[in-house]
């Protein structure tokens, strides 16, 4: 359901899944949206199943360092949420599907202001807001170090 939601506004190239979402209808499924499903395989399983499964679980056995590079790439979303989760919580307090999404994507929004912030500070950054020279305010923010000019980044008619 969420990768079908999923294909419908992007294009599905490759999906990382744990252990257990190592079957062949998993693997057909990504591929009949054009991607290709990494998800590691258990010690037991052979790639006698055939197709999709047979060639990813080939691609695996032959070629396990970049499977698994692609597959590993699956840590930093799962180290995003574990952060998201320290910082803000691991519960939702909305009661309703649509609320609890949307508290989701508040807390997702949120985190990222958070390390926005940090990183301003850590690398000593100073946001500047406001109109440029031209008098126009401009489409993108411009972030400049202290004692340095900002980049001009706007570029259009006022």
């Amino acid at each position: 359901m969420l990768l079908e939601a999923t294909a419908k506004g992007f294009k599905v190239e490759e999906v990382d899944a744990d252990k257990a979402y190592t079957a062949a209808a998993h693997f057909d499924s990504v591929a009949a949206l054009g991607g290709a499903l990494y998800a590691p395989f258990k010690s037991t399983m052979t790639g006698a199943t055939g197709g999709v499964f047979e060639k990813m679980f080939l691609h695996f056995l032959l070629r396990r360092e970049d499977f698994l590079a692609h597959y590993h790439k699956r840590s930093n979303v799962e180290s995003n949420f574990s952060a998201i989760k320290r910082k803000l919580g691991d519960s939702l307090r909305s009661k309703t599907d649509t609320a609890m999404q949307n508290e989701v994507l508040c807390k997702i929004l949120a985190f990222n202001l958070t390390v926005l912030i940090s990183a301003w500070y850590e690398l000593d950054i100073e946001p500047v807001f406001g109109e440029n020279e031209g008098g126009a305010v401009p489409a993108v923010l411009p972030m400049a170090r202290p004692g340095k000019q900002a980049p001009p980044t706007w570029r259009g008619k006022p």
